[in-house]
């Protein structure tokens, strides 16, 4: 499945951004992931991964890592409390089950900053103004999640992944970074996904 999405080209330099907080960051990140990693093993049955296809740039597909947070198993998009685990939680509410995300970013599949990837079926229900989200790398963050993330529906989403789009440089990934830390402190936006918002209902099985 492809959006037909066009690429654009990043920032000057954004790659380079992107290898430089790998970088930095590496060491912290390796620690805080093997203790989460090592913690998830202990306290529930399954793998420590979980592994989905995402659509990235150009509407390409592509296997997005996080820690497990949820009972393995089959679980729907908006699981119920009793499907996420205790720890599952805790990593939640930092975005800890994001950070296998840094190996997504090495192998330039994502970018630190931008649109978060979407998956295939929500892809499919973009339009054409909307799929121009895509004419950039997915991002670990982005302006959507520093103004309100889950709280926020998706399409009021793309409209920000879409001025992120125009509006996107160095200065602007840096103002992102520092908004996401203070947005990670607050816990706001962990909450609040819309059942009834139509990129958040998953397809019918028995009507593909």
């Amino acid at each position: 499945m492809s959006p037909n999405a066009k690429s654009q080209s990043s920032y000057l330099g954004k790659r380079v951004v992107d290898l430089m907080v790998l970088a930095v960051g590496a060491v912290p990140a390796l620690l805080v992931g093997l203790s989460c990693g090592a913690v998830v093993r202990a306290t529930s049955p399954g793998p420590v991964l979980f592994r989905q296809m995402r659509i990235g740039l150009d509407g390409e597909e592509f296997e997005c890592f996080k820690f497990r947070t949820m009972v393995d198993g089959d679980n729907p998009l908006i699981p119920d409390d009793s499907r996420i685990t205790a720890v599952g939680k805790w990593l939640r509410r930092f975005s800890l089950d994001e950070l296998p995300q840094l190996l997504n970013v090495a192998r330039g599949e994502m970018s630190i900053v931008g649109p978060r990837p979407m998956l295939p079926f929500q892809a499919e229900r973009c339009d054409d103004v909307q799929r121009g989200r895509f004419s950039v790398r997915p991002g670990l963050t982005g302006w959507a999640q520093i103004n309100g993330r889950n709280s926020v529906n998706w399409p009021k989403r793309i409209e920000l992944d879409l001025e992120y789009v125009d509006r996107q440089s160095a200065f602007f990934d840096g103002k992102i970074m520092l908004g996401t830390a203070g947005a990670l402190l607050s816990g706001s936006g962990v909450e609040g996904h819309d059942a009834n918002d139509p990129f958040v209902q998953a397809p019918d099985p028995d009507n593909d």
